[in-house]
């Protein structure tokens, strides 16, 4: 009986270690800064280049195919008078995104791959006004998309260098003083992210 539960215990240690061995390499943790650059005015606003940052966590399902989500902030600035009231605003979209991503090696040697997400967003719009320095409005969340597309590089084992181009597109409505406005968050984003395998 003695053997018996030895074995056992050699088993269980054995596949739970395996089973952690084949579990590595599935998850990455990911922080990506970038440059936005909108494709068109929000509502009247003419929207200065923008800046973001996004936080993400993937799981691949399979060999090179995850699933991921994340929390991001992007924020356009606009120095014109608009629906938004006059002078100087700022249009912060938080929220948080979900999708799926696709790495694929280049070549044989494994250092270098291509990367493409496709995903959606669930994101609101505050809208502060930086005269008087306060939010002057808030959209309620909703869905949007986005898709992007780049590259891999290994660093080493578990740190890669990601940068990637992405398109982003968020359609909500605004109401400030009683007057509601539909507007399009439209944006090209490039961003160098690093990301944690493990």
């Amino acid at each position: 009986m003695k053997k018996v539960r030895k074995k056992l215990l050699i088993i269980t240690v054995l596949f739970f270690t395996a089973s952690y061995a084949y579990a590595q390499e599935k998850w990455s943790l990911a922080l990506r800064p970038s440059a936005n650059f909108s494709t068109q005015d929000l509502g009247d606003a003419t929207l200065n280049n923008g800046f973001g940052l996004e936080f993400t966590v993937s799981y691949n399902f399979i060999e090179h195919l995850g699933a991921y989500v994340g929390w991001g902030y992007n924020v356009f600035n606009s120095d014109n008078n608009s629906f938004a009231g006059t002078g100087d605003t700022d249009f912060n979209e938080t929220g948080y995104s979900f999708g799926l991503q696709f790495i694929h090696p280049l070549g044989t040697s494994g250092k270098l791959s291509y990367l493409i997400k496709v995903g959606g967003v669930y994101n609101h719009i505050e809208v502060e006004n930086n005269i008087i320095e306060a939010i002057i409005a808030d959209s309620d969340r909703g869905l949007g998309w986005e898709v992007s597309t780049g590259l891999q590089l290994n660093l080493n084992d578990n740190w890669k260098l990601r940068p990637q181009l992405g398109y982003h597109s968020l359609l909500r409505n605004i109401t400030i003083n009683s007057m509601t406005t539909e507007v399009d968050l439209n944006y090209v984003t490039f961003g160098v992210g690093i990301a944690k395998i493990f």
